[in-house]
């Protein structure tokens, strides 16, 4: 059941974000989001301040930059610690201003310094275009090079749904490379997969906000159809294992899929949030599952009677105030080692 401040937040959005955008141009879905996002973004908080840089990296991709820094800071330098935020958008909707309440907040309620990225999107750019660019701004938020001066060394990574799915890549490509810089990732109503996970994938095919066909259509616009017609086989026999998806997508974009990771050792301590009514829920679930198998710490609680990409209800529902405070809480207790 939804939580009443939900259903009305979902009832809400039915007239800025319908439930046939697919039939929409990628153009006008994008306007139709940032519209979505508008609504529910207030004027920015007293105590925060926001800077815009543009970042190239090293291949030579540019793209912008936002700084959210506490107002009472100058800039981040005395700020006890640095998150890279990667807003949600299944890779193909989504911007610096659509994610604004989030990373605004974040920065605000923790005292934190926020680093929000405007990676490349799908179908322009399919994968593994935004993990690249992310793991570009990673390496140089590690190595002190990004464009805003001094920031602190302690960094964290978060972001919801398909940037989720960013930072959960990226902490894994940094564990694969033996660098362990990342002291947290934070993950919200995560999209880990081509394909989401049982079964909400199939109690929650139809859920508000966000429906399998959603995942699956956002799936085949950035990693392309022949992964997303392989998952969807492999998950349509309950006998096979999903394993043999690794075979079928090039070694180039194996690793942007976490949950077809072979090993899931030596990550930074992790929050992954799922919310009861959507496809994606027990993805969070099943990550940390294997998280905490292979001898890690992980911690995946479900937001009951949320749905996805309500964070944006943050104003009005108790249960994203709940989830909200959830990720401070986290972002915090992990500054430091």
């Amino acid at each position: 059941m939804l939580e009443p401040e939900i259903a009305a937040f979902v009832e809400r959005t039915k007239a800025l974000y319908p439930s046939d955008r697919s039939a929409s141009t990628v153009v006008e879905q994008r306007a139709m989001y940032e519209r979505l996002a508008a609504a529910f973004t207030p004027p920015l908080l007293d105590g925060v301040r926001t800077y815009d840089a543009p970042f190239t990296s090293p291949d030579g991709h540019a793209f912008m930059l936002r700084l959210y820094a506490p107002a009472q800071r100058e800039r981040c330098e005395r700020s006890p610690g640095m998150v890279l935020y990667f807003h949600g958008g299944g890779f193909v909707v989504g911007s610096l201003a659509s994610h604004d309440l989030i990373t605004a907040r974040i920065a605000a309620d923790t005292g934190l310094c926020v680093i929000a990225v405007d990676y490349r999107l799908a179908p322009e750019h399919p994968a593994p275009a935004a993990h690249e660019d992310c793991l570009a701004v990673t390496r140089a938020a590690l190595d002190g090079r990004l464009p805003f001066g001094l920031v602190p060394t302690s960094l964290q990574l978060a972001g919801d749904s398909a940037g989720a799915t960013l930072a959960a890549s990226v902490a894994m490509r940094l564990r694969d490379e033996g660098l362990t810089g990342v002291r947290g990732l934070a993950l919200v109503y995560p999209m880990l997969g081509v394909e989401p996970q049982s079964p909400a994938r199939e109690t929650e095919a139809d859920a508000p906000m966000l429906t399998l066909a959603d995942v699956r259509r956002y799936s085949a616009m950035y990693w392309g159809d022949e992964a997303g017609n392989e998952a969807g086989n492999h998950a349509g026999n309950a006998g096979s294992s999903i394993s043999g998806l690794r075979t079928s997508v090039s070694e180039h974009i194996a690793w942007t899929i976490p949950l077809e990771a072979s090993r899931y050792d030596g990550l930074p301590p992790t929050l992954a949030i799922g919310v009861e009514h959507d496809p994606l829920r027990d993805d969070a679930r099943e990550f940390a599952e294997r998280i905490r198998a292979a001898g890690g710490q992980a911690h995946a609680p479900v937001g009951k009677g949320l749905v996805h990409g309500s964070w944006r209800a943050l104003a009005t529902s108790p249960g994203v105030q709940w989830m909200h405070g959830e990720v401070c809480r986290f972002l915090t207790d992990h500054v430091a080692d």
